[in-house]
């Protein structure tokens, strides 16, 4: 796997952005979500490739990390196509998404994931995110569950408020 950070205009991560979204939209085709769908501009990208970029190479999976305050950022757009999902590459972008984060000062990531999602739950639970009130667009959506973890330090649910 071949891991690049494209900016949030490029084709492939437009591409797989909606394909997440759309996925999203098919699974959650019951529930009312209201919360923000555009891409920010200020997204930072990684993207997961197999094999080498441009030779024989495919994009395989994407997350951003979009600042929300100083120190603070927030992971979007999480998505493994389907034909590459259980190989642990969710696991390897959130790694790269957190590295990024330290490399820009960013202390403390949050995220927001549907309350349907158990997969993506266990990810974030099991790399040490803990649940948070929901915060920002996600305030007065039911359907989201947010989460936290401060980069560095270990994760206290006590010390979070959570």
């Amino acid at each position: 796997m071949k891991v690049t950070r494209p900016p949030a205009h490029d084709p492939v991560v437009q591409e797989l952005c909606a394909e997440q979204q759309a996925e999203l939209a098919f699974r959650q085709r019951d529930v009312v979500d209201d919360t923000p769908k555009h891409l920010d501009p200020r997204i930072a990208f990684v993207l997961l490739w197999s094999g080498r970029e441009g030779v024989g190479g495919q994009a395989v999976g994407c997350a951003g990390l979009q600042p929300l305050e100083p120190g603070v950022g927030e992971v979007k757009r999480m998505y493994v196509r389907p034909a590459a999902r259980g190989r642990g590459l969710s696991r390897r972008l959130l790694t790269e998404v957190e590295a990024m984060a330290g490399e820009r000062g960013i202390h403390t990531l949050r995220l927001e994931t549907g309350r349907l999602f158990t997969e993506a739950i266990g990810l974030y639970t099991a790399a040490g995110y803990v649940r948070i009130p929901r915060f920002g667009p996600y305030a007065g959506c039911a359907e989201s569950v947010c989460f936290e973890k401060r980069l560095g330090a270990p994760q206290d649910a006590a010390t979070l408020g959570a």
